[in-house]
């Protein structure tokens, strides 16, 4: 909460542990669940698609999908658990401001995102198609409709942001020797997670117009960094008073 430059949008990556056996079937599972369920939902609607069905598509009962997934919801938003876990753990570093440690987070995932848009370009320009980039880019704005377009989806992210605000909040009064309930680590709490609505809505507007994934990544994160450097003035003024 200091006066520092904010850093270039860059992550770096820590020394992640041996994933066992176990782990690793826990995780695939779970991507399974997941990437089916949204192909799913994405070609049917939310609504139309039971979480039996999708059970039964990948070969497991119903309770197995809950055993992952408390709620059908999560299935289309299983990485908001990991973000916010990333968020919390970031935001607790003091060697980083919290808008340096929650651009740290949002770059990441951008990352993430135009990085599989350019190995799906790449395998284009061997296959000398334009198919794999062209479905990539569509599926990820058919995402975004899907979820603007389901009150449950809306409903749940709306619920994980009021989740996350109060943990963020907890880390942000601990950071300034406040208590969790007083207005300051509230409202930076919930500024700082408006960047995600900023990076989700310059995403959108930039998926038709940038060509190379690199200059969607560009063009986004100076969005977000536009945002981001508003808010860090604000908490500035939040450092000094506490």
């Amino acid at each position: 909460m200091d006066g520092r430059r904010l850093p270039d949008s860059t992550l770096e990556v820590s020394h992640v542990p041996a994933e066992g056996l176990r782990e690793r079937k826990k995780r695939l599972m779970r991507q399974l669940l997941s990437d089916t369920a949204t192909a799913m939902f994405l070609e049917h609607g939310f609504d139309a698609v039971r979480v039996a069905q999708v059970a039964s598509v990948c070969g497991v009962s119903e309770k197995t999908v809950f055993n992952y997934f408390p709620v059908k919801e999560a299935l289309v938003m299983d990485r908001l658990e990991t973000t916010l876990t990333a968020l919390c753990t970031a935001l607790a570093d003091r060697a980083l401001t919290p808008v340096q440690a929650t651009l740290t987070v949002l770059d990441g995932e951008l990352s993430a995102l135009t990085g599989r848009l350019t190995a799906d370009a790449d395998a284009d320009a061997e296959a000398e198609a334009d198919t794999d980039a062209d479905e990539s880019r569509e599926a990820i704005r058919r995402f975004g409709d899907l979820i603007r377009a389901t009150p449950a989806l809306r409903a749940y992210l709306a619920d994980m942001t009021d989740r996350s605000a109060v943990a963020a909040a907890g880390v942000l009064a601990a950071r300034a020797g406040m208590t969790a309930d007083e207005p300051e680590p509230q409202i930076a709490a919930r500024a700082l997670l408006g960047l995600w609505r900023v990076q989700a809505d310059s995403l959108r507007r930039h998926l038709s117009q940038a060509a190379a994934p690199t200059l969607l990544h560009e063009r986004v994160s100076a969005d977000v960094r536009r945002a981001a450097e508003l808010i860090d003035t604000g908490l500035r003024a939040f450092a000094a008073a506490a």
